[in-house]
């Protein structure tokens, strides 16, 4: 009989650089010493007051190249270690805004290597833009995507999630919807030059829109053509084409020289196995929640503590990129945004995620919403909320000593 799970909630208090590498040396053993996948949300740059009151603030008098420097100096060491515990096939998604956006990405470059660039993803987090001030309506932060070895790395951008019935306008006499996709490849790098197996005459007739490599009574000879008429391949083989028949259909056309018959693929809104659909570079609030469900969220645990919080939609959407048994690392924890979502991703689908956060016993503002609401520290927050998620979702809780 095998050893009980861990919890899905880890939470440990403490300086991030200190705590990193303690989990780098293997201690405890009860937590990982390497992660999949690691989000952070960094105190943001404004040249104002930050929740973490660190050194790089100190420059602030040096102006606003010194307030760039001593932000990114800050920033460096936390990365590079975050970088340490990051296992060769896993990614670093890293929340932030446009004050510090351009810095943090040559900052990462460094650290990560250009090459392993995934995405700089818009996030839409504000959707009525922010009012106040002069300017524009800014209703937007970022997220920077690096893998570990963009070679290796196992992140799946794609999400079951964006997927819509729209994408599929047709309809079979059986009630499964699907749409058109052509056989023919469309990429000229393949043609009967460069792939030969692959160019074949099928036979097909466009009423019943029947599909075969064979002729058959009724059918005409189809050849894979570009638009242009040059000679193009199918994306099938033969024995795919034999294996799938009700998968395919031909049907007239209309191109630049005239009418043709061309062979589609019926693609299914629901193929065995699942479908995903690739995750675009802009994430709408409506999708992923805002600011403001955020708050919302946060409120019903532990009441209104922070202004800005980040949603769970969001980091469930970052979470879900990565395989169901991921171990997720959150050094900058907050208010315990993902290790809410890891919790929440694995209710939902039955998967072993676990996740590791740390957050500093950074004072709480005097007067602030969290000081009056009894939480001393950031971390009081965190530690609040986990605690809470276990108690209501599952999943367990536990604290590095």
């Amino acid at each position: 009989m095998g050893a009980e799970p861990g919890p899905w909630n880890i939470f440990a208090e403490g300086d991030n650089l200190d705590v990193l590498a303690a989990v780098l040396d293997g201690r405890p053993e009860s937590v990982p010493s390497e992660y999949d996948l690691i989000y952070l949300d960094p105190p943001y740059n404004t040249g104002n007051d930050f929740a973490y009151h660190d050194d790089f603030k100190g420059a602030r008098g040096a102006g606003v190249a010194g307030r760039h420097a001593s932000w990114v100096a800050y920033l460096r060491p936390r990365l590079e270690a975050g970088r340490r515990v990051l296992a060769e096939t896993g990614a670093i998604f890293v929340s932030i805004d446009d004050h510090e956006v351009a810095y943090l990405r040559l900052l990462l470059d460094e650290v990560y290597g250009e090459a392993n660039f995934l995405a700089q993803v818009v996030v839409n987090l504000n959707p009525k833009g922010r009012q106040l001030g002069r300017g524009f309506a800014t209703s937007h932060e970022y997220l920077l995507v690096y893998a570990k070895d963009a070679s290796r790395c196992v992140l799946d951008a794609s999400s079951a999630h964006t997927v819509v019935e729209s994408d599929f306008p047709l309809e079979a006499e059986d009630g499964r919807r699907y749409r058109r996709l052509p056989l023919r490849n469309t990429n000229k790098r393949f043609n009967p030059l460069s792939a030969p197996t692959l160019h074949f005459p099928v036979w097909g007739e466009p009423e019943s829109g029947r599909v075969a490599t064979a002729p058959f009574e009724g059918a005409v000879e189809i050849k894979p053509v570009f638009g242009d008429g040059t000679p193009a391949v199918w994306r099938w083989s033969r024995p795919r084409i034999d294996e799938r028949p009700d998968d395919l259909e031909c049907r007239w056309v209309r191109g630049t020289r005239g009418e043709r018959i061309d062979v589609y693929q019926r693609d299914w809104r629901h193929p065995v196995g699942g479908r995903r659909k690739k995750l675009q570079t802009i994430w709408l609030a409506e999708e992923i929640g805002s600011t403001d469900s955020a708050v919302a969220e946060l409120k019903e645990l532990v009441g209104h503590v922070f202004e800005s919080p980040k949603p769970t939609g969001l980091l469930r959407r970052i979470v879900e990129t990565m395989p169901d048994d991921a171990r997720v690392l959150d050094y900058f924890a907050g208010s315990g945004t993902t290790g809410h979502a890891v919790a929440l991703a694995n209710a939902a689908d039955g998967g072993s995620r676990v996740c590791l956060s740390i957050n500093s016993a950074e004072p709480t503002r005097v007067g602030s919403n969290a000081e009056r609401a009894g939480y001393p520290t950031v971390s009081a927050v965190t530690r609040a909320r986990l605690r809470a998620v276990a108690a209501r979702v599952g999943g367990g809780y536990a604290e590095l000593s």
